[in-house]
């Protein structure tokens, strides 16, 4: 029995060698799930867990950058969180609007951004004001709390009077001296008058027996004080030192009948 022909080759046309028949055409397909074994799919399946895990803080640590960012802009640098409204509290004798203006705190300005304790040093260089107090209340309103002076003396000064608190500091000009405050006649009133350091040792001192007759102090000197009292009695006082003994020993006298008492030694009184 003859051979027969083999497959897939064919003469070439010159009647040489053998030729090839048509290439192979090959062809991807998806393997099942079931074609991966179980063990590498579990491998596979910890390994993206590995990574989930390993990326997960800096995912979160960029996405709380990013919230800061946003919080930090919105906060500091725009006008949602500005300033719209100066709340003032405890003003009697000064005006809102000057304490608005004292302030100095454009509208719109973030409110983180105020320097609280600057504006409330701009605000006290105001007379009346004794202390400032500025606080923040979200989200843009600034509220100044106020402390104002007291007056504890009235000082005669071109036909009005300077009202003094009890450092000293002329903190207002009125028309006539309030009721109740005594009058105190000073050449320079001031904080750093000695003379007016002086006055106000001595009415820290007095009893309310002499606060209740005493129509004028006068300072002529740092050792020449004298209350001048209702109907016309003077006690002469001397200088601001040995105050509680000279204020209880001028009150016992004050029944005697005598135009001026002399306390400056208070260990020796003259009276007259």
């Amino acid at each position: 029995m003859s051979p027969g022909p083999a497959r897939g080759r064919t003469a070439g046309p010159d009647g040489g060698g053998p030729r090839r028949g048509p290439a192979r055409r090959w062809q991807l397909v998806r393997a099942g799930s079931d074609a991966v074994p179980a063990s590498t799919r579990r491998f596979m399946a910890r390994a993206r867990q590995r990574r989930m895990r390993a990326a997960l803080p800096w995912a979160m640590a960029a996405g709380l950058l990013a919230v800061a960012g946003l919080v930090a802009w919105a906060v500091l640098g725009s006008g949602l969180f500005g300033v719209r409204e100066v709340r003032v509290v405890g003003a009697r004798l000064v005006t809102a609007v000057e304490v608005r203006d004292a302030a100095a705190v454009p509208d719109g300005v973030p409110l983180a951004r105020v320097d609280l304790a600057a504006t409330a040093r701009r605000i006290g260089a105001l007379a009346p004001v004794e202390r400032a107090t500025v606080t923040r209340d979200w989200p843009g309103t600034l509220v100044v709390t106020l402390v104002e002076r007291t007056g504890v003396a009235a000082v005669p000064r071109d036909g009005r009077f300077a009202l003094l608190d009890r450092a000293g500091v002329v903190f207002r000009t009125v028309p006539r001296a309030p009721d109740g405050l005594p009058v105190v006649r000073l050449a320079t009133p001031g904080p750093d008058d000695p003379g007016t350091r002086a006055a106000l040792r001595v009415l820290t001192v007095l009893t309310p027996q002499l606060r209740a007759v005493l129509a004028e102090l006068t300072v002529e000197g740092l050792a020449r004080i004298t209350l001048t009292l209702h109907g016309d009695r003077t006690v002469f006082w001397g200088d601001a030192t040995r105050g509680e003994d000279k204020a209880r020993v001028a009150t016992a006298l004050l029944g005697r009948k005598a135009d001026r008492i002399d306390v400056s030694a208070p260990d020796v009184v003259t009276f007259r």
